[in-house]
């Protein structure tokens, strides 16, 4: 049986590209997230805003500018910057975006797994196969089996 030191012991990581409508915009996402940090479920290593303009041009905006553009919901998170997001990332994203949106790019732990993780570990279990199910696939799934 192997030890495992609690303070190596990470739960999955995760990203995420939000897109939003900026006129839409009202600062609940953030908020909703904020308080995810603070329960401790999740743990943010990198949150950036990226910007599609209506000509196609992509930028990323500095936390502490967010307000400038409407962003002001995300400043909380100004700090949240562990590098793993590059020049690429912001790159592939802005692919992935229509014209005129914003987004927030997160790369995130979910810390409410680190227990089960280290228990994991622990009894030497290796993870074979791992896969997200998106909500939306799942709603449509339960709806067809109520029908």
């Amino acid at each position: 049986m192997s030890t495992t030191d609690e303070a190596d012991v990470h739960g999955p990581i995760d990203f995420l590209l939000l897109e939003f409508d900026p006129d839409k915009m009202t600062g609940e996402a953030a908020d909703a997230l904020l308080d995810l940090v603070e329960g401790g479920i999740v743990q943010i290593y990198d949150l950036l805003v990226i910007v599609k303009d209506d000509d196609g041009s992509v930028r990323g905006i500095a936390l502490s500018d967010a307000t400038q553009d409407g962003l002001g919901s995300f400043a909380a998170f100004e700090g949240a910057g562990s590098g793993l997001i590059g020049d690429s990332d912001i790159a592939e994203a802005g692919n992935a975006m229509l014209p005129g949106t914003a987004a927030a790019l997160l790369v995130y732990e979910n810390t409410w797994a680190r227990p089960f993780v280290a228990a994991a570990r622990k009894a030497d279990a290796q993870v074979i196969a791992s896969a997200r199910i998106p909500a939306d696939v799942l709603a449509e799934v339960l709806d067809e089996l109520e029908s």
